[in-house]
């Protein structure tokens, strides 16, 4: 299960605009709002594009995407 709440914090502390992440991470902005929404899990592209966006650590992106709990 994706932890939203960190996920949202994480693209917060970037700086970037949604739209900016959109572009760097390869992901349809539809996608993406859906995924925080709820609505489906992050493919493991999606993953990989939002990581590198992002500038995920591997215990970070560990943290967000593979959370056995959901906040």
């Amino acid at each position: 299960m994706t932890d939203t709440e960190l996920l949202l914090s994480k693209i917060k502390e970037s700086g970037m605009t949604m739209v900016a992440i959109c572009e760097k991470s390869g992901i349809d902005r539809s996608t993406i709002y859906n995924r925080l929404k709820g609505r489906g899990e992050f493919t493991a592209s999606e993953i990989v594009g939002l990581s590198s966006a992002l500038h995920l650590t591997k215990p970070d992106r560990d943290k967000i995407f593979l959370s056995s709990s959901v906040n």
